[in-house]
């Protein structure tokens, strides 16, 4: 049976808050807007007050609970274990199931179409490719953009921050990688072979991300391991789970289960935190698969010895993203990876530990908040005088790239196995 929210969970678990404060320096909303209301111990005694009836379930209260950006920083510092994040999400679920109503009203239109027409079936997102390529060679997303039109459009905003649309690499002709607008099923590892593993494209990164998911099959063959890409996989459901709709993040979850069981590999590979989290807690994986960052497999794996690195004499800069840091506590793997490319100065992004505001589609809903956070990781970057900031989550590169580029600033923002399979030879 899939899941519904669980009032007698909230209950118990916003019980074990103590109040103690630890976790409000933490929190990036907390921070900026010097509000209780806005904290972490301040949403919890919210939750707790609307479930027990002492407070009513209305606009004000959603507005606090839509504000949270679902880092997860506090449960990283939290001496009671509070499980904010499950919390977070069963309260959103208990407002989407009592005021539909005020929730179909506050939902953007460009949050609904992601959900309802794309999300569940991100294969359309591969059709849509061309099209989408065609609207950003014609130039006129950034056109209107410049002339300030796209701010009360969050749809044609969020096409505006879309990366150049790259294509799927679909075989190798004499030593070259051909392109084409669908994935392969498998890609066969170069050389000796050291394993084999599944990857998971996610939704969006379809479109967005493409230079990643390229490069990461471009590093694992090189590094002898065959690559498996199920064509019917589906979204992790993050951005369902985030909003409160817990049956379709369960059924997501299943899907991608199925499908992923089906190829009888050990690890499936996950280029983008947010969605290597959802998978891991949404129970995809088996007894016998585990979920594993890009990043944390590569340090991992064989076959270093066999490929050369060219040398890159540039300052990196590498942003943690809240999922890679607070939750899988993975942040170092970015910094090592980087670190095997000669001459590299790897050094890490001022304020790593806050939200850059990025936040699923966070930056589309809470625009205001989003932009404040961005703001300090935006100067962070232009002080260090550096020439690239890597980033491990898509939804963060996409925010900070936009940020940068409105700005006019030149740093190129990108995934961590980007930049390494670049130095290792592949044309992007």
């Amino acid at each position: 049976m899939l899941p519904k929210f669980s009032k007698d969970f909230i209950i118990h678990e916003s019980s074990q808050c103590v109040s103690c404060g630890l976790c409000l320096p933490h929190c990036p909303t907390y921070r900026l807007l010097k509000s209780e209301a806005d904290s972490p111990r301040g949403r919890i005694a919210l939750m707790n007050g609307v479930v027990n009836g002492r407070i009513p379930l209305n606009a004000r209260f959603i507005l606090h609970m839509d504000r949270c950006l679902t880092c997860r920083a506090c449960e990283a510092v939290c001496p009671n274990n509070v499980p904010y994040g499950q919390l977070i999400d069963e309260t959103r679920a208990l407002i989407a199931d009592q005021s539909e109503s005020v929730v179909a009203i506050q939902k953007s239109g460009a949050r609904s179409v992601l959900e309802k027409l794309i999300l569940t079936r991100p294969t359309r997102l591969d059709r849509l490719r061309r099209l989408f390529y065609f609207i950003q060679k014609s130039g006129w997303v950034r056109w209107l953009q410049k002339l300030n039109r796209l701010e009360k459009n969050k749809l044609f905003k969020f096409i505006a921050q879309l990366p150049l649309i790259k294509f799927p690499h679909i075989a190798t002709v004499d030593g070259k990688r051909t392109s084409g607008n669908l994935w392969q099923k498998t890609y066969p590892a170069e050389g000796e072979k050291r394993g084999e593993v599944g990857l998971f494209l996610g939704c969006v990164a379809r479109i967005t991300d493409v230079a990643t998911l390229n490069s990461s099959i471009y590093v694992l063959n090189r590094l002898g391991y065959t690559v498996h890409v199920p064509p019917d996989q589906t979204c992790c459901g993050a951005l369902h789970q985030h909003s409160g709709a817990l049956k379709q993040a369960a059924s997501l979850a299943q899907q991608n289960k199925s499908v992923f069981s089906g190829l009888k590999v050990n690890t499936i590979i996950s280029t983008a935190s947010g969605c290597g989290i959802q998978l891991l807690e949404s129970g995809v994986t088996t007894e016998h698969t585990q979920i594993v960052d890009i990043n944390r497999f590569l340090i991992a794996a064989e076959g270093w010895k066999s490929v050369e690195i060219a040398s890159l004499p540039q300052k990196i800069l590498v942003h943690d993203p809240c999922s890679l840091r607070n939750i899988l506590r993975d942040q170092v793997y970015p910094h090592k990876l980087i670190e095997r490319i000669p001459g590299a100065q790897v050094v890490s992004l001022l304020g790593n530990d806050q939200c850059c505001g990025a936040a699923g589609t966070y930056f589309i809903d809470q625009q205001e908040i989003a932009d404040g956070l961005l703001e300090s990781k935006l100067s962070a970057a232009i002080d260090s005088g550096a020439r690239y900031l890597v980033t491990s989550n898509i939804g963060c590169a996409m925010h900070i790239a936009n940020g940068l580029y409105e700005k006019g600033i030149d740093i190129e923002v990108l995934h961590p196995v980007t930049l390494l399979a670049r130095q290792m030879g592949l044309e992007l």
